[in-house]
């Protein structure tokens, strides 16, 4: 039995990317169309409207939409993810009773991130406030540790705390931080709480330390090669293909970071997905220059090839 499987939420989760139409706005059809897929090729769920989702680049009207449309288009609400954090208590209120009223399994808070060198304090009374103005004993919250983009953690004194608080509905942690040791002490501080690690190397070591799982950027384009970590990582007689996988995993997920990673990721979609539409990004950020992309198809090819040799 895969032990990863007793923790609350498990398995491999893709951070998904967000397509986007000329106007900036949602690309409803082709991301169905993107989940769907991403299911198919071995993805246990979907985390939208994450970092790798543009989410902060997007509305709470859009957000919302976004999460209604792919449940119309037939997607199992219980397989998504979605990040609905805002820097204010109220709109992320709205966003996760929106998401738990659409049926999904669970929610991704980010810390509220604009004010800098705040206290464990501050972040508690803020997620407390959230997890009270949702006022749902089904809510289930994932915190989401990403210091290096937020700029604002999660510390294990302010999870132990949550935890204590809001037992059965604060049940795991997506830590982006970069670092295996975060992971695992996260992973060793509590019993039946689910880690995931937030980038496609860290999920086999931290599996071997008590994690649950990964949800991850790369997991856009090599969700075949994460299944087959997820699914046989404890099974001695199969660490030879866990060896050959994860280095598949880690060769893809270097070409991912060959320049700026988001728009990396969505010209690698554009080659995968054969829709040029997934280049385009929402500013801030700014799409590959087109001999970039040539580059990166180029790889993608030689990648491909390996892949099925």
């Amino acid at each position: 039995m895969n032990p990863a499987t007793t923790r609350p939420i498990h398995g491999v989760f893709s951070a998904s990317a967000t397509p986007v139409l000329e106007d900036g706005s949602s690309d409803h059809a082709t991301f169905a169309i993107h989940v769907k897929a991403l299911l198919a090729e071995g993805c246990d769920g979907v985390a939208l409207l994450g970092t790798t989702g543009e989410a902060n680049s997007f509305s709470i009207a859009q957000r919302q939409q976004l999460v209604e449309k792919v449940i119309e288009a037939g997607v199992d609400p219980r397989r998504l993810l979605p990040g609905t954090s805002q820097t204010n208590v109220a709109d992320t209120v709205a966003l996760t009773r929106h998401a738990l009223d659409a049926g999904v399994r669970a929610s991704v808070l980010l810390p509220p991130f604009y004010y800098k060198g705040v206290s464990d304090e501050g972040l508690f009374r803020f997620y407390a406030e959230v997890i009270e103005g949702v006022k749902s004993d089904a809510l289930r919250v994932l915190l989401y540790h990403i210091p290096p983009i937020a700029q604002v953690g999660i510390s294990l004194d302010l999870t132990r705390r949550l935890i204590e608080a809001f037992p059965g509905i604060v049940v795991g942690v997506k830590d982006s931080s970069g670092k295996i040791e975060s992971m695992q002490a996260f992973a060793s501080a509590f019993e039946n709480f689910s880690v995931l690690a937030g980038a496609d190397p860290f999920m086999l070591p931290l599996l071997k330390s008590g994690g649950a799982g990964c949800i991850t950027s790369s997991s856009n384009l090599i969700a075949k090669h994460l299944r087959v970590v997820f699914d046989t990582w404890f099974d001695l007689a199969k660490a030879a293909e866990v060896e050959a996988a994860q280095a598949r995993i880690n060769a893809w997920r270097d070409l991912s970071n060959a320049y700026v990673q988001l728009p990396t990721i969505k010209a690698m979609l554009a080659r995968r997905r054969r829709h040029d539409g997934w280049t385009r990004v929402r500013p801030p950020l700014v799409e590959l220059a087109p001999d970039e992309i040539a580059k990166v198809w180029s790889k993608m090819d030689e990648l491909e090839v390996q892949d099925n040799a």
